[in-house]
């Protein structure tokens, strides 16, 4: 066993040692009780005590750490003859061990740990050398006539003895009159405990300003404790002015002295610059001192200091060695560290039934972050099966505690109903002490609050307040919110330019849905110049952080080459994981690549089953897909009721095409009864929509008076807007407006120019009348051969008036044609018969 080992296993037994002794409160049966123990520990690791004794009285450093033991086994005669004088000797020898002699045998060990055994043996010392002292006053306190003999350290110890019931019954009163007699004379043991009585109320009305001058008096007599004290009041104004200067002072002389609770709070002002400069090396320097004296707080604050690299190289094993030093020692905040560190796996393998462990324990402890993750345990079954309703328990007390996490946590329980009934006011309610209280997912949360009007009215300029405060936080949501807001102008002026920056910010914070929108700005050049490629790198990093609204946008650039080489079947691919994830439009868009063959085969009924789970999910353009496969029996039987009842939905969710449609079954009673009035209705919602079919009917029933009353002109202004917006039809119809002057003046040039428009877009009734226009020379120049072209182009579509046409073009030999030709084309003229001739 090295020297190090072997000191750090006597450290211990002195630790055991000293808390054995200072524990016993029955003085009549001390020694017996201290014998017994001492030889069972002998026994237990097979010790001799003779042996023992010899070996520690030999060796040569025996006056550092070893002295007190000595004395205490010649005064219980263990593994010698008992020899009180002897024990007195070594008693004396412990008690003033020249703290410069050589430490030959300790050169390995750092001198705070050399210290720290000196100081212990010293101690141990004093206590049994008072005992044996005193031990008979002790067990006659009433008979005995201490203003007789004077004895300071007597005196002191009988107060001790009365406030803590030692040896005899408890009496707080007595214990101030000894520790003042005490402290009177000078005593500074006393001293500071009259200053801890006057500081608790103990035998006496509390009274802050008697405890610092009782602190001050034993603090400048040199005892190190009373030193912390000073240095406490000092720094928060108790008893007398705050001054953290004073405080600094005081900390630094009692730290100098051993204090380990001074070098723990000398640290802390170290690292806050409170009454010095800050310096985080110092810090950690103390910090260290403190820890290697046993203070849990230090051995955690050194802990977070290895943990985040502060005055120190960052070591996260080290940072889970001090958690777990200081979590055994009791401390509350860093049992919750350690559950950290086993949770994520920080210096350590991770163990989430550990981790869960060391919450409970911090928790039980009272640590309000504890109590959170322990609720966060239970909410989310990590080191333990899911519990919500224990996970709601926990965050209330943790909120309870004004733990800013535990707040939102409980928050977000309240209004989703987690573990409780749901509550949307009490959601606010907590939501707002947590985003008070700095928590930046509490402020984002309290903004969606206002901004929707969920437990609380509806503000827009307080929910776009809130998403402020939580975006300048850095959160990354409550920076996308934040650009939503100045992209639609939520609570303050539209501001696209501001809106691209915040969804930046969020965008590089990974926020999947700044970057989704990030990609969009690019797309459509919100905010900054148009570029795709920047809108495909976006909206690619937010597909791969699941953001399905992405992986339809992503899709939809394989699936036209934007930003990207188009690539039908990765569209498929984006499609589909966007689907999966419950993105309705892109159900929708994964059933058109299954109806049409888009980078997978053609599958009718899958089609139709990606439009039902669209449809059903709300999306009108699904819906409109939905009720067009069942209008014409594609992947599914073919039912008009089906149809029209989809058709409707879509229509009443503002989808203008299902509009149209709606109206042609209205119309044509297909699905339901006809009703020409509400067909006309609905064309008019269409065109007013934008629909160009839609316009298209709505200027039919102007013409015709169908729903509503014959009106050319109203006709033929939904047949312009129509005509504009390139239906091929509208345009036959406008031509045919201006050919005859319906609705608008008669213009032939104009109606030539539209038939063309209507002819090339593929309407046969306008390369019917296109092919009439330049036979008869109507706003044109008269042209037999490509009248001929446009006639054979309407009547091979299947339009009859065109074959007509052509039949009569063969009938009349125009241009030459060879009457064969005729023949064929006069044929099929008289399949087609039609009186409109």
């Amino acid at each position: 066993m090295s020297h190090l080992q072997k000191s750090k296993r006597t450290k211990n037994l002195l630790k055991s040692f000293y808390r054995r002794i200072i524990e016993t409160n029955d003085f009549n049966n001390f020694e017996n009780i201290s014998r017994e123990w001492l030889n069972y520990e002998l026994e237990n690791n097979d010790k001799n005590p003779k042996k023992i004794l010899e070996v520690m009285e030999n060796h040569e450093e025996s006056k550092l750490w070893l002295t007190s033991f000595i004395g205490f086994f010649y005064q219980l005669g263990i593994g010698c003859i008992s020899d009180r004088k002897k024990a007195i000797e070594f008693y004396f020898l412990a008690i003033n061990y020249d703290q410069n002699s050589s430490n030959k045998y300790f050169s390995q060990l750092k001198e705070d740990s050399f210290n720290l055994l000196r100081n212990e043996n010293i101690i141990i010392g004093k206590y049994l050398l008072s005992l044996l002292y005193y031990k008979d006053i002790i067990i006659d306190i009433e008979g005995f006539n201490y203003n007789q003999t004077n004895n300071l350290k007597a005196q002191n110890y009988v107060g001790y003895c009365y406030q803590n019931g030692k040896g005899i019954n408890k009496n707080e009163k007595k214990a101030l009159e000894w520790y003042t007699k005490s402290a009177a004379g000078g005593y500074e043991i006393a001293q500071n405990n009259l200053g801890y009585c006057y500081a608790n109320g103990i035998g006496t009305n509390k009274d802050e300003e008697k405890a610092f001058k009782w602190y001050l008096e034993s603090a400048e007599n040199g005892n190190a404790i009373a030193q912390y004290n000073l240095g406490h009041y000092y720094a928060n104004g108790i008893g007398t002015d705050k001054d953290e200067t004073k405080a600094f002072e005081w900390y630094f002389e009692s730290a100098e002295n051993g204090n380990a609770m001074a070098q723990n709070s000398l640290g802390y002002c170290y690292a806050n610059g409170i009454g010095t400069e800050k310096d985080k090396g110092k810090a950690f320097e103390w910090y260290f001192e403190s820890a290697e004296n046993g203070n849990a707080m230090a051995q955690n604050n050194l802990g977070y200091y290895y943990a985040n690299g502060i005055g120190i190289e960052k070591d996260d094993e080290m940072a889970f060695d001090w958690y777990l030093e200081s979590a055994e020692n009791g401390d509350a905040m860093a049992q919750n560290n350690l559950g950290d560190c086993y949770h994520h796996g920080k210096g350590t393998d991770k163990d989430v039934t550990r981790a869960f462990k060391w919450y409970m324990k911090s928790a039980i402890a009272g640590y309000d972050k504890g109590q959170y993750n322990l609720g966060y345990c239970y909410a989310n079954g990590i080191g333990t099966d899911k519990d919500e309703e224990k996970a709601f328990e926990w965050y209330t007390k943790s909120a309870v505690a004004e733990c800013a996490e535990g707040q939102c946590n409980l928050g977000h329980c309240y209004e989703n109903g987690i573990g409780t009934n749901k509550d949307e006011e009490k959601a606010v309610e907590w939501y707002l002490k947590s985003a008070e209280n700095g928590n930046v997912i509490a402020q984002n949360n309290l903004g969606y609050c206002y901004t929707n009007g969920k437990g609380i009215d509806k503000n827009e300029t307080k929910a776009f307040e809130w998403y402020m405060k939580s975006a300048i936080a850095g959160y990354n949501k409550g920076q996308y919110n934040l650009g939503y807001c100045y992209a639609n102008g939520i609570g303050t002026d539209k501001d696209e330019e501001n809106a691209f920056e915040w969804y930046m910010k969020s965008a590089i914070a990974e926020c999947a849905e700044g970057q989704y929108y990030l990609g969009y700005c690019y797309e459509n050049g919100i905010g900054t110049n148009k570029d795709e490629e920047k809108a495909f790198n976006w909206y690619l990093e937010s597909a791969e952080n699941e953001n399905a609204m992405a992986q339809n946008n992503l899709a939809y650039c394989y699936e036209n080459g934007i930003g990207t080489n188009k690539d039908e079947e990765k569209a498929f691919e984006w499609y589909f994981e966007s689907a999966v994830n419950g993105n309705a439009i892109a159900q929708n868009n994964l059933g058109c690549c299954y109806e049409n063959g888009i980078g997978t085969n053609e599958d009718e009924e899958k089609a139709f089953d990606w439009y039902l789970e669209s449809a059903i999910a709300g999306c009108a353009e699904g819906q409109y897909d939905l009720g067009y496969c069942y209008e014409n029996g594609i992947g599914t039987n073919k039912d008009e009721e089906n149809a029209f009842e989809w058709y409707f939905e879509s229509a009443k969710n503002g989808n203008a095409i299902a509009q149209n449609n709606l109206g042609d079954c209205y119309q044509n009673g297909k699905g339901a009864d006809k009703d020409v009035t509400k067909a006309f209705e609905w064309y008019l919602k269409s065109a007013i929509a934008g629909c160009a079919k839609g316009q298209y009917n709505l200027g039919y029933c102007y013409s015709n008076g169908i729903g509503t009353d014959k009106n050319e002109e109203k006709a033929f202004e939904w047949y312009l807007k129509s005509a504009d917006n390139g239906d091929a039809m509208a345009q036959n119809n406008l031509g045919d407006c201006y050919h005859h002057g319906k609705g608008t003046y008669k213009d032939e040039t104009i109606a030539f120019e539209w038939f063309l428009k209507s002819a090339i877009a593929g309407c046969i009734n306008g390369q019917c009348n296109l092919g009439y226009c330049y036979a008869n020379g109507i706003g044109t120049d008269e042209d037999q051969a490509k009248a001929l072209e446009w006639y054979m182009s309407s009547a091979v579509a299947g339009c009859a008036k065109g074959q007509c046409n052509l039949g009569s073009c063969y009938q009349n030999e125009i241009s030459g044609l060879k009457n064969k030709n005729f023949i064929i084309a006069h044929a099929i003229s008289l399949k087609n018969l039609t009186t409109d001739f």
